[in-house]
């Protein structure tokens, strides 16, 4: 689809692609969309998370889906996924409140408590015993078995398992081979016959290799697999299910192939081997990240020795990934006449008083103008979520779209957002 071939606005694509490349998006909506709620902008589209869901579940046809929150909290997105058939995967008690809030039944909700602190188990125990009593808390240290039972929390419980092998995308986020998730593989038989004698109603047994899982990185995953198949046949006590985490990757540069779920699927169920409980799998970023796109606006084109540098209105506050992690984004400027412009080197930068705060480096884009609107894509996982208010800057506002509907999911952050929680202290 070129940018402006269309009469009828609409992001959503005839068909259900394996990955939506961030020129499938229709460039006049996208221009009207930041004309008219302003930039920086995320957009998100709702048909593409449906799209992507239906296509994991019809790889995974005997698995149950839990959707990884922490990628995408907003409440339509929620509210999305679990009307096609998803639980919901917590990593805190806020995501645990998000969706239950969302009218998530709580049968459909687990949180997977890492090094949890006070706060979150009694918010989450305080749920339960007010009637989300059929939620799943998962553990990942015998102690926090101390934890809940001095609450009371005699519910179902999931043990979180460490496999010993860490995959992923970046170092940062390779969490099964990492010290700090699950209990030690070697003891998991005995957290899982301690939990069982203790009164917890012992469900399930967890395990997570990572984010961003793709490539050589699916060995890895397969392993843990394995590993969990032959945990759950040699369990002390009967298991509901198996849950091997998600982590599915997509493709973030314009080259890279797309998964081959339905491959991934079958060397899942083989390196699972026969198990009398039912396979979990917690998907996140790639049931949302294609669906989204943050939109910001170039305030500043300036010609150094070293480059031409482009700066926009978002930044590392908006979205964190190039900072943290030196994540690829594809980057294109939507303005109307783009294609007619020379594709030139240049490095997008955001306001950020930080030289971490660059989006791309001498990237070959159509040229930039003041004014112009350019699109970072694959932007709908891990972007809003780890938006913050560094530099005392106000979040952008997301918007939802479902074909021609849209609508405000969050509003835009203001200045007085940002400062109201300060108090005056009568002594200064």
């Amino acid at each position: 689809m070129s940018d402006d071939d269309s009469t009828e606005i609409d992001c959503t694509m005839p068909e259900n692609p394996e990955i939506r490349r961030l020129t499938d998006w229709n460039a006049e909506r996208l221009r009207r969309l930041l004309s008219e709620y302003a930039s920086p902008l995320y957009v998100l589209d709702l048909q593409r998370v449906r799209e992507n869901y239906r296509r994991l579940a019809a790889a995974f046809p005997d698995a149950d889906v839990h959707y990884a929150a922490k990628a995408n909290t907003a409440r339509p997105v929620l509210r999305t996924l679990q009307s096609e058939g998803a639980g919901i995967e917590c990593a805190s008690a806020g995501e645990t409140v998000r969706a239950l809030d969302a009218d998530v039944p709580s049968e459909r909700v687990q949180y997977t408590a890492v090094n949890p602190p006070t706060e979150d188990l009694d918010t989450v125990v305080g749920r339960w015993a007010q009637g989300a009593d059929d939620l799943t808390i998962t553990i990942g240290a015998l102690d926090t078995l101390d934890r809940l039972e001095s609450r009371g929390y005699d519910g179902r419980l999931c043990v979180r398992v460490n496999p010993g092998v860490g995959a992923g995308h970046h170092e940062k986020v390779a969490t099964g081979a990492d010290a700090k998730f699950g209990v030690p593989y070697e003891r998991a038989g005995e957290a899982l016959a301690e939990a069982d004698d203790r009164g917890f109603d012992v469900v399930g047994i967890h395990a997570h290799a990572g984010s961003g899982i793709s490539g050589e990185d699916l060995q890895s995953h397969r392993k843990l697999v394995s590993r969990m198949g032959e945990l759950a046949r040699n369990s002390p006590v009967d298991l509901e299910f198996v849950d091997i985490g998600g982590g599915f990757g997509v493709p973030y540069r314009e080259d890279e192939d797309p998964l081959d779920l339905d491959a991934v699927a079958e060397a899942t169920r083989e390196a699972l081997g026969e198990v009398d409980a039912t396979l979990e799998i917690e998907p996140g970023r790639y049931l949302v990240a294609d669906a989204g796109v943050l939109l910001t606006d170039v305030n500043t084109v300036k010609e150094t020795p070293d480059g031409r540098v482009i700066g926009v209105d978002a930044g590392m506050t908006t979205l964190l990934r190039p900072a943290m992690y030196d994540a690829y984004h594809p980057i294109r400027n939507v303005a109307p006449d783009a294609a007619d412009r020379p594709a030139i080197a240049q490095t997008v930068t955001g306001p950020i008083c930080e030289s971490a705060d660059v989006f791309c480096t001498d990237r070959s884009i159509a040229e930039c103008r003041r004014g112009d609107a350019l699109a970072i894509g694959n932007a709908g996982a891990y972007g809003y979520e780890m938006a913050s208010q560094y530099n005392s800057r106000p979040r952008p506002a997301t918007v939802v779209l479902s074909g021609e509907k849209e609508a405000i999911a969050r509003r835009r952050e203001t200045i007085e957002d940002v400062t109201r929680l300060e108090r005056e202290v009568e002594w200064l």
